[in-house]
């Protein structure tokens, strides 16, 4: 039996869906782009171009909601499914937009360049509990406007995973979509084995900017999936008790699968987000707490009632430096989310409320996700019944080390961490140096660097995908990219 955990009782959950709905058909959604008003307007809804103001009916809504895939698959480089969104699976993949890098050596936070997000790609590579990439990192060696477009680049050169990625300029998209189309061969090959994800982001309340509208758009006419982040805030911009801000999570979700849906009924989408509390106290908001769990684990309840695949920002820490808080947190999220059957479970490898990506937590975070895999899988029995002819043997032989029985199953019974987590006796442990966590995550981020095997991307994609980011880069200014190491 696989092991769960539930917040909402459905009587709860469908009185937030009702009233996030009467929100949407009073009160409204803004949305600052002149072509989705006009689109919400051929289809009944209430629109005032001049405030950039749409309120929404229930039958769009409902009609959306039925348009929208219960599943979808996600591929690799190579065309091989890697994911099946459906049911309770569950999949990891690193946090995304990290301003900063935790710099091991120095032991603080710095700027990242070229250099670093390969390096990201190249661990990432190599973690097989972390079956996606994500463009976690901002390089700061190439033009703000074509940050996004050059992650991705970045990420399908030197890894073969799907990519959860974004834009936050309407004409990154171009050159996104064009990435993976130059992987594919062809649109209709990349609407039938989807390459990436889009994260598209309302701000709260309740509003849509031409950027995030158009990228949902742009996503929905290629069938690209797309995951939902809205980012209520309890207790600043959202009600301070958990049912409230589900309230406007879910108003605000619901807004987007509407924009979605009616462009392009049927385009794959995640319900998600990156809700959080706001800590009065030190004004930030915790990634970490328990109650931003909560709201990420309640409001994939919410997605599954409504029958959508899930996602949550959720398995990071709000910690500095990989310390125990770090561990803790991340911890924390991954049991939680993993029990509550998230299907794409963003997060790992983020300290500092999202803003700094360290290779070392990463791989530990691996391992964490390794732990949950194996929490998940529940305990069954594998040839326990009769149990007297087991109990006979480790009566004869003092112990059951050699038997048959342990060695079928002692791989899949029990999951063994990699030199990341340390399981020796002291004396084992001082004759290796004492190392500590960091110390041994980050000797095993050189191992990784130093075992890393380029993908099998053909050469002509490789030259078509260059050709594509440098002319990019020479339209903002930059005559060349930067030299990433080998």
């Amino acid at each position: 039996m696989r092991p769960k955990v539930k917040f909402l009782s459905d009587e709860l959950i469908c009185q937030i869906i009702s009233e996030a709905t009467d929100i949407l058909c009073t009160l409204g959604v803004e949305i600052h782009n002149k072509s989705v008003l006009a689109m919400l307007s051929d289809f009944g809804c209430a629109i005032d171009t001049e405030k950039s103001h749409a309120v929404l009916n229930s039958e769009i809504i409902e009609k959306s909601l039925k348009a929208a895939p219960a599943s979808f698959g996600l591929y690799n480089v190579a065309g091989k499914q890697t994911h099946d969104f459906s049911g309770d699976n569950v999949y990891f993949t690193p946090g995304s937009t990290a301003l900063h890098i935790l710099d091991s050596k120095e032991r603080k936070m710095r700027k990242a360049v070229t250099a670093d997000y390969v390096n990201f790609v190249k661990v990432t590579e190599q973690l097989e509990n972390i079956a996606s990439t994500s463009t976690a990192l901002i390089s700061t060696d190439v033009p703000g406007a074509i940050s996004d477009s050059y992650r991705l680049y970045l990420s399908l050169l030197y890894g073969s995973k799907p990519v959860v990625t974004g834009a936050f300029t309407i004409e990154s998209f171009e050159v996104m979509k064009g990435f993976q189309i130059a992987v594919r061969g062809t649109s209709e090959a990349l609407k039938e084995k989807p390459l990436t994800i889009f994260s598209c982001c309302p701000t709260s309340p309740l509003k849509w900017s031409e950027v995030t509208s158009q990228n949902l758009l742009d996503c929905a006419k290629y069938s690209i999936p797309v995951e939902f982040i809205a980012m209520p805030l309890s207790g600043f911009v959202a009600p301070v008790t958990l049912t409230g801000t589900l309230i406007q999570h879910t108003a605000e979700t619901l807004s987007g699968v509407v924009i979605s849906q009616t462009a392009n009924p049927g385009t794959p989408i995640l319900y998600g987000g990156s809700p959080a509390i706001f800590d009065v106290r030190n004004e930030t908001t915790p990634m970490g707490a328990i109650e931003t769990m909560m709201l990420d684990c309640a409001y994939n309840e919410i997605g599954k009632y409504i029958n959508l695949p899930t996602q949550a920002y959720i398995s990071l820490s709000d910690a500095k430096e990989l310390d125990a808080q770090a561990g803790a947190e991340s911890g924390i999220g991954a049991v939680l989310a993993g029990l509550s059957g998230i299907n794409n479970i963003s997060g790992p490898g983020m300290l500092d409320f999202e803003s700094c990506l360290s290779l070392e937590k990463l791989v530990l975070d691996n391992e964490i996700c390794g732990m949950t895999y194996r929490l998940i899988a529940g305990i069954e029995p594998k040839e326990d019944f009769p149990a007297s002819g087991l109990f006979r043997e480790l009566l004869e032989e003092k112990h059951l080390l050699i038997s048959e029985h342990t060695r079928r199953h002692l791989k899949t019974e029990h999951f063994f961490p990699g030199p990341v987590i340390d399981r020796a006796r002291r004396s084992r442990w001082e004759e290796k140096g004492s190392l500590t966590l960091g110390q041994r995550a980050h000797q095993e981020v050189q191992k990784l660097l130093d075992n890393y095997q380029p993908p099998d991307l053909p050469e002509e994609v490789k030259i078509e995908l260059t050709k594509l980011m440098t002319a990019e880069a020479r339209r903002h200014g930059q005559n060349s990219l930067p030299v990433p190491p080998e």
